[in-house]
C-alpha cells in the first residue's frame, strides 16, 4: 500500500508536481500539467501502477528537509556502511519536465537500488521501452500514446514490468538520475546540465521567497505555506489549483474521494488575497488575467471552477484502472461540482479583487467591466438556493454563508463606485445588498441568537466563521460569539473543528469525514479577533504541529489516528494557516475589513 499521506513531500516546477514518500518512492507524477494523466500512480494503488523508488539496499535511517526556501528535497540516508544524500527536484531551468534525483556520497560507502515502473495514462497504458544509451551514458526510452520519457543516469535492466539498477556512491561522489518527459511525436531531448539546473531552480525559489513580507510569529510555517501556494500556481497560465492530487480519501476506505487538480474560483481568490497581503502583486495581476480569459462570455455562464488554462469541460469520471488509496474507491478525474450553483463564489472573487485594488493593482479596461458583470450575476441568482461552499451533493439549501458572500459581492461593488470612482449602479446594488442583510438577519439567525448553517435548520457550520472576516458583523458580536459556542459544543472532535455534522445528511453522501484543517485555522482567527488570544495561540501551535516533516498540510486531519487525510498539499489549509498567523499578529479581516 502507499505511504501515509503525511509521509509525502512535494516537488514542483509550477507546471506539475511529484509526490515523494519518506521511503524514497515517487508515487505520483502527472505530466506535463498538474491535471494531466499520471506517469506514476502508485499513490492510488500499488507499485505496479507506476512508481520510481530510490533507496539504500541495506537498512537505513532517513531524515528529510527542503533546502531553505525551496522545493528541492534533501533526504539523508544513514546506513551502517556510510551516509548518502538524495537531492531531488523538478527543474525550473527548462520548458520540459525534468525530474532530477542527485545522489551525493557524504561518508563511507552506500549501495543503492532504483526501481522504475512506468505505467502511463492513470495506469491504463504500459509503454514500449528500449535502451538508447551507451555503457558509459545509459538511457532508457519509453513511450505510449502522446507521452514519452527518457531516463538517464544508471543502467536499468528489465525485470518483469520494472527496470532495476544498482550503484554505489562513496564520500565525495555524485550520481545523477534524470527522468525527462516529452511529447511522443517530438525528438528525444538532450541531457540536461544538472549543476546548472540545480542552481537555477534553487535561485528561482529563493528569489521568490525573498519577497515574502511577514511580521509576526510562526514565520517558518508561513513561509512554507506561501511557497506551497506558489508551487500550486501554474507559472504560464496563472491558474491556482486547489491541491496536487486526486482522490485521496476524506474517509479512509470510503467514497469521499475527489479530484482537486483544478482552479476553484473561491480557493484561488482566497489564495490571491493571502499573496497580496504578503507582497506579491505580480501574482495578483497574473491571476486576474487568467480570470478574464476563463470567465469570458455571458455572466450566467460563469462556472465555480475551471481547468488550469480556463477549460470548462471537467466532466467527472470514475477510473477502474486505479484501485484507490489503500482501497478507497472510486478514483475520480474531473469534478461534478463544476455544474453546481454555489452562491458564495463571486463574493470571494470580488473580495479578492478589492484587495488587489487597495494594494495598488490598477483596473484595466476589462477588469472592472468583468466585476460589474459578476455583480449582475449575483443579483440574478439571489432568488435561488445553492450547493454552498462545501459543494453538497444533496438538495440545494439557503446557506447563510452563501447569502453573506452575496452580500459581500454587492458591498464591494458599492464601495468600488463610491470610494474608488468606478462606474456602476451603486444605488441598485446597495438596495439588493441591504435586502440581503435584512433577509439574513431575519432567517439566518436561530431564536437562541446564533447564526445557522442554512435557513431550515438550527445546525451551525464552520463556514460561518467567515462572516466577520468579510465585515458582515464584528468578531465579538454577540450573535457570532453564540455561534462559536455552538460550534464548540457540536462540531468539535478532539479539539478540532468539523465543517458540519455529516450525520444530518445535508451533504447527500455516505460515510463521515475528519476535522477540516482550514476550519480550525479560521477558528484561530476568530479567537484572536474576539480577544481569546491564549486560545488562539494554543490552537495555532497545535495545528502547525500537524504539518509533515517538510511542513505540508493535507485537507483534513484525523486526531485519533494522528494522520492527515484528503488531498495534499491543500491550498486552502495553507492559506488559512497564513491568515491565522496574520490574525495573531493583530491583522485579522479581509480587504477593506482588515485591521
Amino acid at each position: 500500500m502507499p505511504a501515509p499521506i503525511e509521509d509525502y513531500a512535494l516537488l514542483s516546477d509550477c507546471r506539475t508536481a511529484a509526490l515523494v514518500s519518506k521511503g524514497g518512492s515517487v508515487d505520483w507524477l502527472c505530466v506535463p500539467r498538474f491535471d494531466s494523466p499520471s506517469v506514476f500512480g502508485a499513490l492510488l494503488g500499488e507499485p505496479a501502477h507506476g512508481r520510481w523508488s530510490l533507496r539504500p539496499t541495506t537498512p537505513a535511517q532517513v531524515t528529510r528537509s527542503y533546502l531553505p526556501d525551496t522545493f528541492i528535497l534533501v533526504s539523508r540516508w544513514e546506513t551502517a556502511e556510510g551516509v548518502a544524500e538524495v537531492q531531488e527536484f523538478l527543474s525550473l531551468h527548462d520548458e520540459r519536465t525534468h525530474l532530477v534525483r542527485r545522489v551525493v556520497g557524504i561518508s563511507g560507502v552506500v549501495d543503492l537500488e532504483t526501481e522504475l515502473r512506468l505505467h502511463f495514462d492513470y495506469a491504463r497504458a504500459l509503454p514500449w521501452v528500449r535502451q538508447i544509451g551507451t555503457d558509459a551514458e545509459p538511457a532508457l526510452w519509453a513511450t505510449a500514446g502522446p507521452d514519452a520519457v527518457v531516463v538517464r543516469g544508471v543502467r536499468l535492466n528489465a525485470s518483469d514490468h520494472a527496470h532495476v539498477g544498482t550503484f554505489t556512491v562513496a564520500a565525495g561522489e555524485t550520481v545523477d538520475l534524470i527522468l525527462s518527459w516529452f511529447g511522443s511525436s517530438q525528438q528525444t531531448p538532450q541531457p540536461i546540465q544538472v549543476d546548472r539546473s540545480l542552481a537555477v531552480t534553487r535561485s528561482w525559489w529563493q528569489g521568490w521567497a525573498s519577497g515574502i513580507q511577514h511580521e509576526g510569529s510562526h514565520r517558518d510555517s508561513v513561509t512554507r505555506s506561501l511557497l506551497t501556494l506558489r508551487a500550486l500556481t501554474h507559472r504560464d497560465t496563472g491558474g491556482i489549483i486547489a491541491a496536487a492530487t486526486t482522490s485521496l480519501p476524506e474517509d479512509f476506505g470510503g467514497s469521499r474521494n475527489w479530484d482537486y487538480r483544478y482552479v476553484w474560483l473561491r480557493d484561488a481568490a482566497l489564495t490571491l488575497e493571502v499573496l497580496i497581503t504578503h507582497g506579491f502583486l505580480r501574482e495578483a495581476e497574473h491571476w486576474r488575467r487568467w480570470l478574464l480569459r476563463a470567465v469570458a462570455g455571458e455572466p450566467h455562464e460563469v462556472q465555480i471552477m475551471y481547468g488550469i488554462a480556463g477549460e470548462r469541460d471537467l466532466q467527472e469520471r470514475e477510473l477502474v484502472s486505479l484501485p484507490g488509496y489503500d482501497g478507497a474507491a472510486p478514483v475520480r478525474i474531473g469534478n461534478g461540482a463544476v455544474s453546481q450553483y454555489q452562491g458564495d463564489v463571486i463574493g470571494e472573487v470580488l473580495v479578492a479583487l478589492e484587495a488587489a485594488r487597495l494594494a495598488g493593482v490598477e483596473e484595466t479596461e476589462f477588469s472592472w467591466p468583468l466585476q460589474r458583470a459578476l455583480i449582475e450575476r449575483v443579483i440574478a441568482g439571489a432568488g435561488r438556493p445553492d450547493n454552498g461552499i462545501w459543494e453538497i451533493r444533496g438538495e440545494p439549501r439557503w446557506f447563510t454563508h452563501s447569502r453573506v458572500m452575496m452580500w459581500a459581492a454587492l458591498d464591494r461593488g458599492v464601495r468600488a463606485v463610491r470610494e474608488h470612482g468606478m462606474v456602476g449602479d451603486a444605488e441598485k446594488w446597495a438596495g439588493v445588498r441591504d435586502a440581503l442583510r435584512a433577509e439574513i438577519e431575519d432567517r439566518g439567525i436561530h431564536q437562541d441568537g446564533h447564526f445557522v448553517q442554512h435557513y431550515e435548520t438550527d445546525e451551525v457550520d464552520a463556514s460561518l466563521l467567515v462572516l466577520p472576516q468579510v465585515g458582515f458583523c464584528a468578531a465579538d458580536d454577540q450573535r457570532m460569539l453564540r455561534t462559536v459556542a455552538r460550534m464548540e459544543n457540536t462540531l468539535m472532535r478532539d479539539g478540532l473543528l468539523l465543517r458540519y455534522r455529516a450525520a444530518t445528511g445535508v451533504d447527500g453522501l455516505p460515510g463521515d469525514e475528519h476535522p477540516f484543517v482550514a476550519c480550525s485555522f479560521w477558528l484561530v482567527e476568530q479567537y484572536a479577533a474576539s480577544g481569546r488570544t491564549q486560545d488562539a495561540e494554543s490552537l495555532m501551535t497545535r495545528l502547525c504541529g500537524f504539518a509533515s516533516d517538510v511542513g505540508l498540510l493535507a485537507e483534513e486531519y484525523d486526531p485519533l489516528e494522528r494522520r492527515q487525510a484528503g488531498n495534499t498539499p491543500q491550498a486552502l489549509s495553507h492559506l488559512a494557516l497564513v491568515r491565522a498567523a496574520d490574525a495573531l499578529a493583530g491583522h485579522a479581516g479581509r480587504a477593506a475589513h482588515r485591521h
